[in-house]
């Protein structure tokens, strides 16, 4: 039996429209609005833990573009890492410092400590794999259309949150690496 879509009630007309594909603009950017939110996310796992630490087995993986506006790390970091990096926040950080566009720490690498400033608009990923939580973003400086930068001012005035990225600390930086692996953060979403 077929009926037509003007003879169903006005919940189920709702309910079809709904799913049916939409060529409209969208106005109200819910795409910009739904990434702003999910590094809200990233940015209050990170005040949680720079007020009461790490508990139990949490650990963060965060991976950043190292040439966006704002970001500040040392330059044999850049060098071996011309694009992106990813860091743990695990057992050896400290200094942890958030605020609404960024997040600063000092990590270890080589057995010396590096200050490390990121905006989270260069954020790409996050992963907390003691719980199998993982959010990929799109690189909101590249969406923006901004020219790549470094000073703290610019990250703040981009107007999103900052992000990071894990890497191993003790790795050898005498040599960049031949193949660099991207990993996905899907294996650490629930399913």
């Amino acid at each position: 039996m077929t009926v037509p879509m003007s003879q169903l009630p006005a919940s189920v007309r709702f309910a079809i429209s709904a799913t049916l594909p939409v060529m409209a603009k969208d106005f109200i950017g819910y795409e910009a609005l739904t990434d702003r939110a999910l590094r809200g996310v990233v940015r209050e796992a990170l005040k949680r833990v720079q007020k009461q630490g790490l508990i139990g087995s949490h650990h963060f993986y965060l991976t950043f573009k190292t040439q966006d506006p704002g970001v500040e790390i040392p330059d044999f970091l850049k060098e071996r890492y011309p694009d992106e990096i990813t860091i743990v926040l695990q057992n050896q950080f400290s200094g942890l410092n958030v605020t609404e566009d960024s997040f600063e720490v000092t990590l270890s690498f080589q057995k010396l400590p590096a200050r490390l400033f990121v905006p989270f608009a260069a954020m790409t990923g996050f992963a907390d794999p003691s719980v199998q939580f993982g959010l990929q973003f799109k690189n909101a400086t590249a969406a923006q259309g901004q020219p790549a930068g470094s000073a703290k001012e610019t990250a703040k005035s981009a107007g999103v949150p900052a992000t990071l990225t894990p890497i191993e600390a003790e790795k050898d930086t005498d040599k960049p690496p031949a193949n660099p692996q991207i990993v996905s953060l899907d294996k650490f979403r629930k399913k």
